[in-house]
């Protein structure tokens, strides 16, 4: 057992008791590797609404499918949630997720945001954008994923780990949208141009940027907002250095990334699960996805008050299937694994 594993089970005993199979209407038990302390809201108003009391067991996405696994039929969880589609992927491909039968789900959450076979479902999105250093490149410079891996550019990108699932995840997507080959080429184009080893999650890339140790790199909206939405003179100082690119508007659409969840086989409170699912896809949760946490709502019809958010503007994103994406994650790890991309 990892020592995040002894500590996980520390707190059960401290008093996050997982309740038994009989209280089907009254109790959630929630896995979530969503590490926001803003979601606190999010599942007391689902307890408020409904009655039903969430036990929530936290941690590292590997560490609660490894849980999951050697509980097997005998793991108390009832719904698996965290973010990008190659998580959520890896879970399904374990066999874990049982298909929801849901007109809810159904009619609010858009087809190409939802698995195919309903095994899992996106809640909230966010766009991988490029961001550039404005005093060294023009928007046009890198107007498109491909960009990136232009001999002009050497030198001049910064990344995080080519085998972190955000990257992976836009890497599976090209494969699908331009091919294996031209992908790997990309992928080579990118490594070649780093100005360094990457490094950091996506907050390091936008502060290397404005503080010039490179001049472009990718990063989910998620961070840009938060830094946009911060009290802090030098992260504003920050976002005043750094201009922001939506890839790919006249091609296939920027390279989005979900945060989403699915019911499990074993989960001995279904109806509480698909309850909590269904909540998920409501009006208030969505409208608090974007403005607590930053992230947009999936559900059209939610409109968005987030200032910050909002002040991004709008763009064309890219509409391949989540669920189909997912199964070109294990090849694109591999095409950059040869491209030396880690």
């Amino acid at each position: 057992m990892t020592s995040r594993l002894i500590r996980l089970a520390a707190a059960l005993g401290a008093g996050l008791l997982i309740a038994p199979a009989g209280a089907q209407d009254k109790v959630l038990n929630l896995y979530s590797a969503r590490h926001y302390q803003t979601d606190e809201a999010l599942y007391a108003n689902f307890t408020r609404q409904t009655g039903i009391k969430i036990n929530r067991i936290e941690g590292k996405e590997e560490e609660l499918l490894e849980r999951i696994r050697n509980e097997g039929a005998n793991s108390p969880a009832d719904v698996f949630i965290t973010v990008d589609a190659s998580r959520l992927a890896q879970a399904d491909g374990f066999g874990l997720f049982a298909p929801v039968k849901s007109a809810v789900l159904e009619s609010r959450i858009p087809a190409h945001l939802r698995d195919p076979e309903s095994n899992w479902f996106a809640f909230s999105t966010r766009a991988r954008v490029i961001v550039y250093n404005k005093l060294k490149l023009k928007a046009a410079d890198v107007a498109n994923y491909e960009d990136l891996a232009k001999p002009a550019l050497k030198g001049q990108v910064c990344s995080r780990s080519g085998a972190h699932p955000y990257n992976i995840s836009l890497g599976a997507a090209l494969i699908q949208h331009i091919g294996e080959a031209k992908t790997e080429e990309w992928a080579r184009g990118v490594v070649a141009n780093f100005a360094r080893s990457p490094k950091g999650g996506d907050t390091d890339q936008i502060k290397a940027v404005a503080a010039g140790e490179c001049d472009v790199a990718v990063s989910n909206t998620y961070y840009l907002v938060r830094l946009l939405r911060s009290t802090k003179r030098e992260d504003q100082a920050l976002m005043e250095k750094v201009g922001v690119v939506w890839p790919n508007q006249s091609s296939f659409g920027t390279h989005i990334n979900v945060s989403g969840g699915g019911m499990l086989k074993t989960a001995p409170n279904k109806d509480a699960a698909v309850k909590f699912l269904e909540y998920l896809a409501s009006d208030e949760a969505q409208t608090y996805f974007a403005d607590g946490n930053n992230e947009w709502p999936v559900v059209p019809s939610v409109p968005v008050s987030n200032a910050e958010l909002k002040s991004l503007g709008s763009f064309k994103p890219d509409t391949l299937n989540v669920g189909e994406l997912a199964k070109t994650t294990a090849q694109a790890q591999k095409v950059f694994d040869r491209a030396g991309y880690r």
